[in-house]
């Protein structure tokens, strides 16, 4: 790697983590991708390379895991050049939470908190080794999801573990403003995307209006215009704004009886499309 500024992407092999890579090579960055799937990555790599004449250093790892996420961290304190972390890794699963594999869910909850944890202290303690007069343009993107703003049946992890993220990136944001550093975090809030994530839930597309579904790229180009204007919390499109601020706005009692009512729905629907087939 030479010493270009470098961005460090989780869940880089695919959908919105390949489109923030291919992004940040086009604004001159270096790229440290980081996933599960070599092929793809080698792929992702070998594409940045002659269209933005980008390095890219890959790493494989399954951050779920206590070992792969310790080598993560560790490359992250050891890059000097470090400028920005992207916080992608992730996954969703369907169905009630005491039918689910516990496995999963625990997967989901080291994935999504852990990950973000472990790897969010190892840039800002690399930044901080840079040395403030170098923070400027610094900065740590987590992707969060719509799903934040509320708790949702038969989705309660994925929620859950979002919330978190969205708490965790305005924590920071505060405490990093009282400190007067000029490091930048963004909690991206993207709803329904198109890219693997709904795939490899075997989620019917059509199940969702064609006009609630998102590009990688719009999302993407919309966080990275947000960093540029240090905006803590992005939520690409105008139709996810209005719906996580009627979320926001509807008194707590309300919400829930609209969330159980959607959800006693959902469940009558999935047992006639059993019973007819």
């Amino acid at each position: 790697m030479n010493n270009r500024a470098l961005a460090a992407i989780t869940g880089a092999s695919s959908g919105i983590g390949a489109e923030f890579a291919r992004q940040l090579a086009a604004r001159g960055f270096d790229l440290l991708l980081i996933a599960r799937r070599q092929d793809r990555l080698q792929a992702l790599a070998d594409e940045l390379a002659q269209s933005c004449n980008a390095r890219s250093e890959i790493l494989v790892a399954d951050l779920a895991t206590d070992a792969d996420r310790e080598r993560a961290t560790a490359r992250i304190l050891a890059a000097d050049n470090l400028a920005l972390l992207v916080n992608n890794a992730g996954f969703g699963t369907q169905g009630a939470f005491s039918d689910a594999d516990l496995a999963s869910q625990e997967q989901m909850h080291r994935l999504h908190i852990l990950a973000t944890l472990d790897l969010t202290h190892a840039a800002l303690r690399t930044f901080t080794r840079q040395g403030e007069s170098t923070s400027t343009g610094r900065g740590i993107i987590s992707v969060s999801s719509v799903a934040a703003f509320e708790q949702a049946p038969f989705n309660v992890s994925y929620c859950a573990t979002k919330a978190w993220i969205n708490s965790f990136m305005k924590g920071l944001s505060m405490e990093l403003a009282a400190a007067g550093s000029a490091v930048r975090v963004q909690a991206l809030c993207p709803g329904f995307t198109y890219s693997e994530f709904h795939d490899v839930l075997k989620m019917d597309r059509r199940a969702i209006p064609k006009s609630f579904w998102l590009r990688a790229e719009f999302v993407v180009a919309e966080s990275l215009r947000g960093f540029d204007r240090n905006s803590l919390i992005v939520i690409p499109d105008w139709r996810y704004r209005w719906i996580t601020r009627f979320i926001r706005m509807t008194p707590g009692p309300l919400m829930r009886s609209i969330s159980i009512h959607y959800a006693r729905k959902r469940r009558e629907r999935a047992r006639s499309f059993a019973a007819k087939t």
